[in-house]
């Protein structure tokens, strides 16, 4: 093993434009998730999971820093790059696969990948994700699930401004 070698998991990493080739790849039912996991935290690592527990194999769509600016959760945000969001994502045994995108909603990515499983988290109802319908329409399933941890990135940071 090449110390000075990119980690193998970083192959987990893939472009949009790549997306349809590399998932053709992996093992069926495929799984679906997106998220900005600005700093990850239990309550991410939990869902992601228990996403991939619902399938064969999990990509996991990533917003690009643009993105997550747009979202309006604060001028600050994200804290960490895409990059490195990415590869920490890239890094849990649970992810199959990590993709960036630019757009406001993944639906680009759900349609090349058109995942069999198209999970969010508990704060979505199912009539309200993205890509829901088109996935319903080909034969998949659409799943919010319940949230065992509360945790946010939002409140985390909360918390290390008031102890500044």
């Amino acid at each position: 093993m090449n110390p000075l070698a990119p980690p193998a998991f970083e192959d987990k990493v893939c472009a949009a434009a790549d997306l349809r080739q590399r998932v053709s790849a992996l093992p069926r039912p495929l799984v679906f998730t997106n998220g900005c996991f600005d700093i990850l935290h239990r309550g991410h690592v939990t869902y992601l999971a228990q996403a991939r527990a619902l399938g064969a194999s999990l990509v996991v769509g990533v917003n690009s820093d643009e993105s997550v600016r747009r979202l309006g959760k604060g001028g600050d945000r994200p804290v960490n790059v895409l990059a490195d969001r990415m590869a920490v994502l890239a890094a849990l045994a649970c992810v199959d696969l990590v993709v960036p995108f630019e757009e406001d909603t993944p639906l680009n990515l759900i349609l090349s990948c058109r995942p069999d499983v198209l999970v969010k988290g508990g704060d979505w109802p199912v009539a309200a994700i993205v890509g829901a319908e088109q996935v319903i329409a080909w034969g998949g399933t659409v799943h919010s699930i319940p949230f065992l941890f509360e945790r946010s990135t939002t409140a985390t940071l909360a918390r290390i401004r008031q102890a500044s």
